[in-house]
């Protein structure tokens, strides 16, 4: 008797575990579906592969085989060529029907809008009908799903710096998960707020969130060569803390799809800054301590009841190291002398009996205690210790070395108080003398006033 082993992938592993469960619990076909994404049917078709088939069954079947529809690349290439020379400035769809009518080549709008699209080509008439939107119901579990997101805002009202609250709340019954104030909207942040939401709670199924630059790359980035090997995007820090742990990323198309914690944002830009006047608070720890209470506050009010009084937050296995997971990861390889370099540190590695690493392509570990750690094949060959001093602020880092993942917001230019009666000094501006070069400015040097002088 043979085995066969079939090697599943993340989301269907995922799916396995969520079936699994689903079985155990008692939960309805339609509440996998919205947990997983997918319709009533294709659950009940995966129920049925898990059952007669175990874990293998899940697997798609058609991987590893050529769509039997696939278009030749010479039939790409003409139909490029020709919408480039003799088509050129013909709209997508008329330009589908030439070639049908034309040039006899019988191929589908959808796929000459992917050809062409993918070439670079954009239709010159854009034909958009108006959006429709519609009221998403709420989802029957708690844990189900998360939506988070960032509010800058004068939280303090000028009495202290200027502040983003980040935060997360369950969609099916309006509880806050998990917020805090930070400087600036940043992934060190959300990983702070993610590890309380996980560490108090669970691990949700899904999080909705919009398309920030912390949770997914821009789509004009140019591929890194690591991105080429791949065959595939390297997620933002963020994103791969959300494939690590198993859960859903649903982007949002505008602010209204998550509708949910923009109205939260609302309630607390009314609520929270008159419990933070009311305290007196001036600084970011006293603000961080008052919003505890007043998330809690804000659960005991307003939270409601679930349709499914089952909570599907995954609890965390022992396997799950959380200063490993809740970190920033970055890809090195080993120079010749053992050594790593990591934005201007430098990290030596001593291997077991003298083993040597170099050429290998190692994993560094940035936790937030300040301590780096370097690991290689899921084993640690090198650790630093951590700062003395816990860092308040960790940025993303970009392989050239520029911080990236950060949305600073304009500082608002100072204004007139408002019990003030004089108006802005605008005439001292206007009457302002222009500034003149100094005496030993170049400007004044004699070689320069002589060419000048010469050439006038």
């Amino acid at each position: 008797m043979t085995e066969e082993t079939v090697r599943l992938t993340k989301e269907e592993n995922h799916r396995a575990v969520v079936l699994d469960k689903a079985r155990c619990s008692g939960r309805t076909n339609k509440q996998v579906a919205q947990a997983l994404g997918l319709s009533v049917r294709q659950v009940q078709r995966l129920k049925k592969a898990l059952r007669e088939e175990g874990p293998v069954g899940l697997a798609h079947g058609n991987r590893d085989r050529d769509p039997s529809n696939i278009l030749p690349e010479v039939m790409t290439e003409l139909i490029v060529a020709l919408y480039s020379t003799k088509y050129e400035g013909f709209n997508f769809t008329h330009f589908h029907e030439k070639l049908l009518e034309v040039e006899g080549i019988e191929v589908s709008v959808r796929s000459v809008r992917r050809m062409l699209a993918k070439a670079g080509y954009t239709s010159p008439k854009k034909r958009r009908p108006p959006k429709h939107r519609s009221r998403r119901e709420r989802l029957p579990c708690e844990g189900a799903m998360l939506q988070i997101d960032g509010s800058p805002h004068d939280w303090l009202e000028g009495r202290g710096p200027r502040m983003c609250l980040l935060g997360a709340i369950d969609d099916a019954t309006g509880k806050v998960a998990g917020a805090l104030f930070r400087d600036r909207e940043d992934a060190h942040g959300y990983f702070l707020m993610m590890r309380e939401v996980v560490t108090k709670r669970g691990i949700p199924e899904t999080v909705y969130r919009d398309r920030h630059g912390i949770f997914e790359r821009d789509a004009r980035e140019k591929e890194t060569l690591w991105e080429q090997m791949e065959g595939r995007r390297s997620p933002t820090q963020f994103g791969r803390l959300m494939e690590e742990l198993g859960v859903r990323q649903i982007p949002a198309n505008s602010p209204q799809a998550k509708g949910r914690v923009e109205r939260l944002w609302g309630t607390f830009q009314d609520r929270l800054v008159s419990e933070l006047r009311l305290a007196g608070v001036c600084t970011m720890d006293e603000a961080n301590e008052a919003l505890r209470r007043m998330v809690a506050d804000h659960n005991r009010r307003f939270a409601r009841t679930p349709n499914d009084p089952k909570a599907v937050y995954r609890p965390v296995g022992k396997s799950l190291n959380l200063d490993g997971t809740f970190c920033f990861k970055y890809r090195r390889v080993v120079a010749n002398d053992n050594t790593v370099a990591f934005f201007g540190r430098v990290i030596q590695i001593g291997g077991p009996r003298g083993r040597s690493y170099a050429k290998r392509s190692v994993e560094v570990q940035e936790r937030f205690d300040g301590s780096l750690h370097v690991y290689h094949q899921e084993e640690c060959i090198a650790k630093t210790a951590p700062a003395a001093v816990v860092p308040e602020v960790i940025r993303v880092r970009h392989g050239n070395g520029r911080f990236i993942e950060e949305c600073p917001w304009p500082v608002p230019k100072n204004k007139a108080s408002a019990g003030s009666n004089h108006p802005p000094d605008t005439e001292a501006k206007k009457t302002k003398e222009p500034s003149k070069p100094a005496a030993n400015h170049p400007w004044r040097r004699h070689w320069v006033t002589k060419s000048l002088a010469d050439k006038g």
